[in-house]
Formats: structure tokens, C-alpha cells, sequence
């Protein structure tokens, strides 16, 4: 199989990135890079009480992404190629959503320092899905946690992402209408996502049904 290099997949809360993760590492033989939010002790307290807690869930996220990250200039990380299912920049997004001035201000500090000199993604597939999908999909896969999400919370998430990747161009970015084709369990509809994905790393452009912009 080819060497897909560091590609992430991206998307609201809901929306299918950690799927599509998986099955684009088992076709490549690559290696899943994979957020494990069961890992943080402040998640289901942030969900009980969103005011309380959104600063220590977003440090504890923040480390625990940068570390993941920064563990692929540790090894060869371009021997099999590796694809995650986060990308850093993802956590300012979710901090801005969620913390008050005093504490953006902190965490942006803390952003910096570990954010420095992590690798590049050499092709982002941003996952874009509306929000009753995402909310559905959230109810559907039944974490005890995540039923405490409220349709307005998910709502400004959703409206996050679209504002972030409208301006992204740190990379190679492959924006999919994850509500219209099923990706994951539909053999044609992943075919045709490898067939997009590999125009944009040769250069090529191409509209509809995804939409590309490098």
C-alpha cells in the first residue's frame, strides 16, 4: 500500500473523523494516531458543569494532544505513515468556545509554549456535517457522558469548525460532506475519498460532490 505520510481527519463532535481514522490506516497499513477522551478525569464533570471545569479539560486535552504528536518526531514517522484523528489547532478552537476571557488569555500562553515545532499534516480531511446529524449520531452511539450535550453547545462547536477551516491553510485540506455520502461503511463513497484525496496530494483540483482547497 502506499505511504499516506501524517494525514488528520477533522470534524465536529459526531461527525465520523475517528471511524474514517481507522479505516484509512487499516488500508494503508499506517499507524493510528487516535484521541482517547475516556483518558480525561475532567470530561464528564466539563459536560455536568461547562463553566466549572472547561479549563482543566482543555489543558488536559492540550497536553495530551501535543504529547501524541510530538511522540512522531521520536521514531520514523514516515515509514508506514501515520493518520490521527485530531489536529492541535483543534484545541484553540474548542477553548475559544468554551472559556472566559481570563482563562483564554492563560491558556493561549500555555498554546504557545507546547505548540512549537510539532510536524504538519501533509493533508487534512475535514469532515463537515450539520448539526442535527451530528447531534443524532452523538444520541445514537450512547456514551453516558456525551447524552449531556445539549443541541445549542453543539450548535456553536459545529459553527467553530466552519469559521476555523474557511481561514486553515496550514495544509492540504480535503473538505467532505460527511452528511451526503457514508464514508465509512460504503466501499464506493471511501474509494472515491482516496481518489480525491490523492488529486490534492499531486496538485489537482477538482468541486462536487467534496470540495478542495489547498
Amino acid at each position: 500500500m502506499e505511504n499516506p505520510g501524517y494525514v488528520v481527519v477533522e470534524g465536529p463532535i459526531g461527525a465520523g473523523k475517528t471511524s474514517l481514522a481507522r479505516r484509512l490506516a487499516d488500508t494503508f497499513g499506517a499507524k493510528a494516531l487516535l484521541e482517547h477522551p475516556e483518558e480525561n478525569p475532567f470530561l464528564e464533570r466539563f459536560y455536568h458543569s461547562r463553566q466549572h471545569y472547561a479549563l482543566p479539560t482543555q489543558l488536559f486535552f492540550l497536553f495530551q494532544r501535543a504529547r501524541q504528536i510530538e511522540a512522531l518526531k521520536q521514531g520514523d514517522m514516515f515509514a508506514t505513515g501515520h493518520v490521527a484523528d485530531f489536529l492541535i489547532e483543534k484545541d484553540k478552537l474548542f477553548a475559544r468556545v468554551n472559556l472566559d476571557d481570563d482563562e483564554l488569555r492563560l491558556y493561549e500562553q500555555v498554546y504557545a509554549h507546547v505548540s512549537l515545532d510539532l510536524p504538519r499534516p501533509d493533508l487534512v480531511i475535514y469532515l463537515q456535517a450539520p448539526v442535527d446529524v451530528c447531534f443524532e449520531r452523538v444520541r445514537r452511539r450512547g456514551i453516558d457522558y456525551e447524552r449531556l450535550i445539549d443541541r445549542a453547545y453543539l450548535q456553536s462547536v459545529v459553527d467553530a469548525y466552519t469559521q476555523f477551516f474557511y481561514h486553515y491553510n496550514a495544509a492540504p485540506l480535503l473538505v467532505v460532506n460527511a452528511a451526503e455520502i457514508n464514508i465509512v461503511d460504503s466501499d464506493a463513497d471511501f474509494e472515491m475519498l482516496l481518489a480525491h484525496a490523492r488529486k490534492i496530494r499531486s496538485g489537482r483540483h477538482f468541486f462536487n460532490p467534496m470540495v478542495n482547497r489547498t
